[in-house]
């Protein structure tokens, strides 16, 4: 079992071991251009498909996309529908591109809120890649980090029934394993693009010591030379997890 950072303290690499993006900026992007939102949206995927080659090949071993968080449901009804259906169309176009790179793809979140088709789309794509071990990656879908912490629960005391009773039991590595990505390590850099400074619900008990990078680039214009920038800025940090610099320069 993965644990957390908050018990253990992680090894760290000059290449981050885990990324995670929200990949914000799509529809301003295409406004800024007099543009519809979901031509925006459109121009994202090609920036998805450069950003997964480029951490493959650069040894990043999870890569953990936000692609439509539980709350998105409340944009217009056409910008979500277009969203659907652009997730429909990458899963059938990328499938067997990933699979040739050796990528794994899993996808998280509250699925069952998905049309049939594409909760089937979703099952045989995963199936067609599970085999893989070069990179993984996880597109978050209808996910957010409270229903995560929430769902997590609901199965740890449906499994663990004696914890009503002996609440003691519930312990940090317990609840860890319920979570929807208890199988990868926490996110080593987290990346926002688009100008925003905030996490939106978004891995809240995994993110607890990554380190975070904000950028004003928007998502269709994120490329492996924006990723680079935040490589370098990541290779600058100094990763304690609660230790004092000195100990660090122990080692």
């Amino acid at each position: 079992m993965i644990q957390s950072s908050t018990l253990n303290i992680p090894e760290t690499h000059e290449v981050p071991t885990h990324i995670a993006i929200i990949m914000d900026g799509n529809g301003r992007w295409a406004t800024n251009r007099k543009m519809p939102r979901t031509a925006g949206h459109i121009r994202g995927v090609q920036a998805v498909r450069k950003v997964v080659e480029h951490c493959a090949r650069s040894g990043v071993s999870y890569l953990t996309l936000f692609a439509f968080s539980s709350e998105n449901w409340r944009r217009p009804k056409d910008e979500v529908s277009l969203l659907m259906r652009l997730f429909i169309r990458t899963l059938e176009r990328e499938v067997k591109r990933l699979n040739e790179n050796g990528i794994r793809l899993r996808i998280v979140g509250d699925l069952s809120q998905f049309e049939p088709k594409l909760q089937q789309l979703i099952l045989q794509s995963q199936e067609k890649t599970s085999a893989n071990t070069k990179m993984t990656l996880t597109i978050a879908a209808n996910y957010g980090g409270r229903w995560d912490i929430l769902q997590a629960m609901k199965r740890l005391v449906a499994d663990n029934p004696q914890v009503g009773q002996s609440p003691e039991l519930i312990n940090e590595s317990l609840l860890n394993s319920y979570l929807a990505m208890s199988w990868a390590p926490e996110p080593d850099l987290f990346i926002r693009t688009g100008g925003e400074s905030r996490i939106s619900n978004f891995l809240i008990w995994q993110l607890a010591y990554t380190e975070l990078y904000f950028t004003n680039t928007y998502w269709p214009d994120f490329k492996e030379k924006e990723l680079e920038l935040a490589f370098e800025w990541y290779r600058g940090r100094e990763r304690r997890f609660g230790r004092t610099s000195a100990q660090l320069k122990i080692k």
